[in-house]
């Protein structure tokens, strides 16, 4: 496909979506998507739309006559809902759901891969790895992607379907891209060093952006590396990228592993990359849309309001600010969007999807840990529950301290809640019912003050730093109570056993 070297991927079920049109074509086979023909307005009309078919759990939708802010009709369609199911999510990152466990080892390995024993388990093991680490990148001449280039005077970004979401929005944000930079020290060629990450980008006008990049991103931290010395960086925002590209660029990868080259790895074929026609960046060959420019060391604008994740609007704050050199595209291109807002959103879906990934990651740093929970409506990360095996006192408190100081996304959990093992972390019945009998505010509750915290979360005292709360609702054993402990009430298997076959017979209709 599109010329390829492929191989056997470490976990991959399905086949290889070398671009978004690819996968397209797999969500259509397996009917998952619907064209719109109606005219529909970037301007909330869409994101109304959208919301509505995500929250029952429909398909990805294009909109095939978007309606621009001009009241003219674009001729290039808008494309959502590409992963508002878990599904999906799973398909774009080459498994189906019940492998999502595999894969999430498969991540854990890379992170933190366990010292061989013996040959054998090098032999088995090795090829994972290699296909990870060794993804080369095939560097071409020509792309589809540059099928169309409008440079200079020519950049007229007004001609995008970009969506204004909410109505209190401070104007059109792009929600997909993927944003590729490089430290200054660095080639064009060194895809290794490349970071590719997901920042919402504001446009600013019809040749400018605004790139909303927190300090702990990849972006930020390369943007610093050129400000240092004064000079601008060369940037590519990516618009409609291939499903391995776009999830790769939202996953926790090791710092050492390119997103670029982890995506190649993912998808099972080489990743085809491109140079820039205006900036010295490569850039996904198969993309539909590329909007390459220049980050100034020290222009920045203010962006926002706009609706986030936590279902509020953010309030306005100095970005730097990328000149856009040139647009390339394919011919007839599509526009790849989303929305965010308070749960459910595609963010929250591939939330879920990344919470079973972690899990073995976690467990691999945590070993009594047995399940770990990320409720979605929580704005995903906000709070968590962890169930683990305990067995000696202050374990739960060594637990969460270890959960927040894992990983980066840890660090903005606000509240985390412990439970023994015979509690669902993912059923708020059972975790109320411990809360109500296994908890008490005055011994079991931890608080720490001034810790890193997302920027967006306006609650906290101070941007980016706040509070956290640990709430242990384990069973209290040692040291940690002078009292006698209950006695859980269980009912004896073979009664369960006699009470389950009894009730079908009688009332079939309960069991079905």
């Amino acid at each position: 496909m599109c010329g390829n070297q492929q191989w056997s991927s470490p976990v991959r079920t399905l086949p290889p979506y070398p671009s978004l049109r690819h996968f397209l074509d797999w969500c259509e086979e397996t009917g998952q998507f619907q064209r719109v023909p109606d005219p529909v307005s970037v301007q909330h009309q869409m994101t109304a739309v959208h919301r509505s078919v995500l929250e029952g759990g429909g398909p990805v939708l294009q909109f095939n006559h978007p309606v621009l802010d001009s009241g003219l009709t674009s001729d290039i369609p808008v494309v959502v809902n590409l992963f508002g199911t878990a599904e999906r999510v799973a398909a774009g990152l080459g498994v189906t759901t019940d492998r999502l466990d595999d894969l999430g080892g498969f991540l854990a390995a890379l992170r933190s891969p366990a010292p061989p024993d013996g040959l054998r388990d090098t032999l088995s093991r090795w090829p994972m790895l290699k296909a990870a680490l060794a993804a080369r990148p095939k560097l071409i001449k020509t792309a589809p992607v540059q099928a169309v280039v409008r440079a200079g005077a020519d950049v007229d970004l007004s001609g995008l379907p970009v969506q204004t979401h909410w109505p209190d929005d401070a104007g059109p944000l792009i929600t997909w891209p993927v944003v590729i930079t490089r430290p200054h020290d660095s080639r064009p060629e060194d895809i290794s060093r490349c970071n590719a990450g997901v920042y919402r980008t504001q446009v600013l006008d019809r040749s400018r952006l605004i790139m909303r990049w927190l300090p702990h991103r990849g972006g930020a931290a390369h943007h610093r590396s050129w400000a240092r010395r004064g000079e601008k960086m060369p940037v590519a925002v990516v618009l409609g990228a291939n499903p391995a590209t776009l999830l790769s660029a939202a996953l926790p990868l090791p710092e050492t592993v390119s997103e670029l080259t982890f995506a190649g790895a993912l998808g099972g074929a080489r990743p085809r990359l491109v140079p820039c026609r205006s900036v010295p960046l490569m850039v996904p060959a198969d993309a539909e849309i590329v909007l390459e420019g220049w980050v100034s060391p020290s222009e920045t604008a203010p962006e926002g309001p706009f609706g986030d994740h936590t279902g509020y609007y953010n309030r306005a704050e100095p970005f730097p600010v990328m000149q856009v050199s040139a647009v390339t595209h394919r011919e007839n291109p599509l526009y790849l969007s989303t929305y965010t807002g308070r749960p459910p959103d595609e963010p929250a879906i591939i939330g879920e999807v990344f919470n079973r990934l972690a899990l073995p990651m976690v467990r691999a740093q945590i070993p009594e840990i047995r399940d770990l929970w990320l409720p979605p409506a929580a704005c995903s990360y906000r709070i968590a529950v962890v169930s683990l095996d305990k067995r000696y006192p202050g374990q739960a408190r060594r637990v969460m301290m270890a959960l927040w100081g894992m990983l980066p996304q840890f660090s903005y959990t606000k509240m985390i809640i412990a439970v023994d093992a015979d509690a669902d972390p993912r059923n708020w019945d059972d975790i109320a019912w411990v809360l109500a009998t296994r908890m008490d505010p005055s011994r079991d509750v931890m608080i720490l003050e001034n810790t890193p915290m997302d920027y967006l979360d306006f609650a906290s005292p101070q941007p980016g730093l706040a509070g956290k709360i640990g709430i242990d609702a384990t069973t209290k054993i040692g040291s940690e109570t002078t009292r006698e402990w209950g006695h859980v009430m269980q009912g004896a298997p073979e009664d369960q056993a006699f009470a389950a076959d009894l009730v079908a017979r009688l009332i079939p209709e309960l069991g079905a």
